[in-house]
């Protein structure tokens, strides 16, 4: 099976892009390459984020790869937290920070809509790609669920009653950002053929 590697150091992230690229792509981790420097991102897009992680591991270990970068956009926020959803609250916070503050934020909010972005970005023989996966939702007003990672908890995406974390891998796959990105991903390397 044809191997490509994806910058990342979020577990939660590559368990499942492995299981969206399943029988298709052997994705490889920054571990499987010997990566294992830390990989500032400090770009102030989602997009610059995924070019920052896709270059350094291309310019370093000289492979093609691909990396991404998601970000919840919350419209009574004005778009917050978007490039810093994973730091949201505070540098080193874990997921349940996150989701604290958040449900803090939107306290009392009739507007809850929200929409998860992401950007992949592709380093493949020499030239850069980009694609974009979104998911439209709502922040939900209490925490529902016990599947997924991150935000997942409190987003209702929209057309479901139930929180990306009630949902299961299986469905929250196919109709999440990150699904969706991978999806156009995928269609351009089929396209492309047995280059890599």
């Amino acid at each position: 099976m044809k191997q490509i590697v994806f910058a990342t150091n979020n577990k939660n992230k590559l368990c499942e892009m492995r299981e969206i690229m399943e029988g298709l792509y052997e994705v490889l981790s920054l571990d499987d390459i010997g990566c294992h420097e830390e990989i500032i991102e400090d770009a102030d897009t989602i997009e610059g984020n995924a070019k920052i992680k896709a270059d350094f591991v291309t310019n370093k270990y000289h492979v093609d790869c691909f990396a991404d970068d998601t970000g919840l956009e919350v419209e009574a926020l004005g778009g917050a937290p978007g490039v810093y959803s994973a730091r949201y609250a505070g540098e080193h916070c874990s997921y349940q920070d996150n989701v604290d503050k958040m449900l803090a934020a939107m306290k009392g909010q009739t507007n809850r809509k929200a929409a998860f972005r992401t950007i992949i970005a592709l380093n493949l023989e020499g030239e850069s790609y980009y694609f974009e996966g979104r998911c439209d939702g709502q922040i939900t007003e209490t925490q529902r669920g016990v599947e997924g990672f991150g935000y997942d908890p409190i987003f209702q995406p929209e057309g479901y009653d139930k929180t990306f974390a009630e949902l299961g891998h299986e469905v929250k796959n196919a109709i999440s950002h990150r699904g969706r990105a991978t999806q156009k991903l995928l269609a351009f390397l089929k396209e492309r053929g047995p280059a890599l």
